[in-house]
């Protein structure tokens, strides 16, 4: 007798990512989608035993910046190693496309100072057969991953490509400017872009200081950007606000592209902390009213600090920029530490400052007040006391002879953690009285960036094993919505995030008891030898996209069902049917 199903999964407790409780079923999938949940009578032609294990949907990052990583691999990792299967990329206004050949240097150097990748990687890797975007896109169609990707239109290439050396020198641009712009984005979501991006951070710069091309523009650029969306009659407006301006003048920013689109979903990141200029509660007033008005505006955040992560083998640590550091950032790992361990260049490097020409990036290693050992298990959430500052001082000696002495741990394989953003008072989980509030949504995982920074994709485990299992902060339910089905729904991916029929067969199998989360380690697998950082974990025991099983176990089974997601997706007629 043939089988009835694809896969059956018998016995789970299916959290269906509604955010209802979750149930005991069986779960049927058949040609890619959902096709029962309940009791499942037929065969499956594989037959898989989840008794004990939590069946979720695929988790949905809508911030990542996978762009170049998708044209030179297969694996959108670290994201596919955390349950994720869908991801979304080209935030924050920067990218590879549009972009004509005389600016493809510019666009490789704006995602090394922007994104922290290495210039080198993206000239080796990335095979520029486009100049438009709907060109990338048709490039895109052709590659085939673990997960599925959509893309969106960044606003830095797009000035670039409209207003060439004038973009880049941030010149105002003229009315037939706009009007350029405007028909690019248009096209790009006609083309399938699942919406345009940009970024107003001043930290977000070329590795020289220069700015990004978006980040200093008028209101009057961005509408005519929104007006692109009003004119396709789709898409989401991803922003980064400026948070150097008070949060209220930001907020009417927001107000104004959720107008001028038409509408359209107005997604920006949601910072918290010191840093902001006039804090959140604007921000999140104003989330509240949206909500109650039926405005689609949505604050992504990320659920603990932002991890930027120093050591002697990543980017950057609070010497790295010292002159004498200079002499020998390029050697390899061992002859590093053996210099470093030399008393006289010891002496001289403490007695030296940071020198650089991007103040981002000089501000960056001088917040030696917050860090930390990260350990492994990694601990993301400190006690203050267990900082190395709080510890030097208990001991009675400089707080940076200590710091050089926690870089030399691990033969120099050591990882500071320093806890950016997302605090209050030194509680380094502030971000859990976001969880709930009207209009927040996960996001700014950013993997597929920051390859020698920061290793943030990993969130979803973090979020079900400390947050939902550990310290018992949220409902597994909770949790897995805001995972799956929230994240999904503001970038109009209608389709995916929910465990009911007509659904895509998009799941995770959790062994919550099992979900364990290893410390970063770095491994040089990106194009011309490059590094990275890459976070392992337990407790999956099996992800599926699109009805294939792509990781058992933690494993890759060499499936790669993933492909490029053009335009958004309504809800499955079936389920509309229900």
């Amino acid at each position: 007798m043939s089988a009835e199903f694809d896969i059956v999964i018998r016995g789970g407790t299916v959290v269906d990512g509604t955010g209802a409780p979750g149930f005991q079923a069986d779960v049927a999938i058949s040609d890619g989608a959902i096709a029962v949940v309940g009791t499942v009578a037929g065969k499956g032609r594989e037959e898989i035993d989840a008794t004990g294990l939590t069946v979720t949907p695929g988790f949905v990052d809508v911030h990542t910046h996978y762009d170049g990583q998708v044209t030179w691999e297969n694996t959108l990792a670290p994201s596919s190693n955390h349950g994720v299967t869908t991801v979304v990329m080209g935030n924050c206004g920067v990218g590879f496309a549009p972009s004509r050949p005389e600016h493809r240097q510019l666009m490789v150097k704006l995602m090394e100072g922007v994104e922290d990748i290495p210039e080198v990687v993206m000239t080796d890797g990335v095979p520029w057969k486009w100049e438009t975007f709907p060109e990338y896109l048709d490039f895109l169609d052709t590659r085939r991953t673990d997960v599925d990707f959509a893309a969106q239109l960044p606003h830095s290439p797009l000035r670039v490509y409209v207003m060439g050396e004038r973009g880049t020198n941030l010149e105002p641009p003229t009315e037939a400017d706009l009007t350029e712009m405007r028909r690019i984005t248009r096209e790009a979501i006609e083309a399938g872009a699942l919406g345009v991006t940009t970024s107003r951070q001043l930290a977000h710069s070329f590795r020289d200081g220069r700015p990004a091309p978006s980040t200093k523009t008028e209101v009057d650029e961005l509408k005519a950007l929104a007006g692109g969306l009003k004119d396709a009659g789709a898409g989401v407006f991803q922003i980064i606000p400026n948070t150097n301006l008070p949060t209220p003048h930001e907020w009417e920013v927001i107000e104004t592209l959720n107008e001028t689109s038409g509408g359209k979903s107005v997604n920006f990141s949601l910072f918290t902390g010191s840093q902001v200029v006039g804090g959140p509660e604007p921000l999140l007033e104003g989330l509240a009213r949206a909500k109650q008005d039926g405005r689609r505006i949505q604050g992504q955040f990320f659920p603990r600090p932002i991890g930027m992560l120093f050591g002697i083998e990543l980017s950057y640590h609070p010497f790295s920029l010292n002159p004498s550091y200079k002499q020998i950032e390029h050697l390899p790992l061992e002859e590093k530490v053996a210099r470093m361990r030399d008393p006289a260049f010891r002496q001289q490097l403490l007695s030296e400052q940071p020198e650089d020409p991007n103040p981002f990036f000089l501000w960056v290693v001088q917040q030696t007040h917050i860090l930390f050992p990260l350990g492994d298990p990694p601990n993301y959430n400190p006690h203050p006391s267990d900082s190395i500052k709080a510890r030097a001082e208990t001991l009675g000696i400089d707080e940076r002879e200590l710091m050089y002495d926690e870089l030399l741990r691990q033969n120099g394989k050591a990882i500071i953690y320093c806890p950016m953003g997302n605090t209050e008072n030194n509680r380094f989980d502030a971000a859990v009285d976001l969880f709930g509030k009207p209009g927040t949504v996960l996001g700014l995982g950013d993997g597929g960036a920051h390859y020698g920074m920061i290793c943030d994709a990993a969130y979803p485990t973090y979020m079900l094993s400390e947050y939902v299992r550990d310290s018992h902060k949220m409902p597994i339910e909770q949790a897995v919505s805001m995972l799956s089905r929230e994240t999904a729904e503001t970038v109009n991916l209608f389709d995916r995030g929910v465990i009911k029929p007509g659904y895509k067969a998009d799941l995770n199998l959790i062994d919550l008891d099992r979900l364990h989360l290893y410390a970063p380690r770095v491994r040089h697998d990106l194009p011309a030898g490059g590094k990275r950082l890459s976070q392992q974990s337990d407790g999956y025991e099996a992800t599926i996209v699109s009805g294939e099983i792509t990781y058992r176990r933690g494993r890759p089974t060499g499936r790669l069902p993933g492909r490029l997601v053009r335009h958004g997706r309504p809800a499955p007629a079936l389920a509309a049917t229900e």
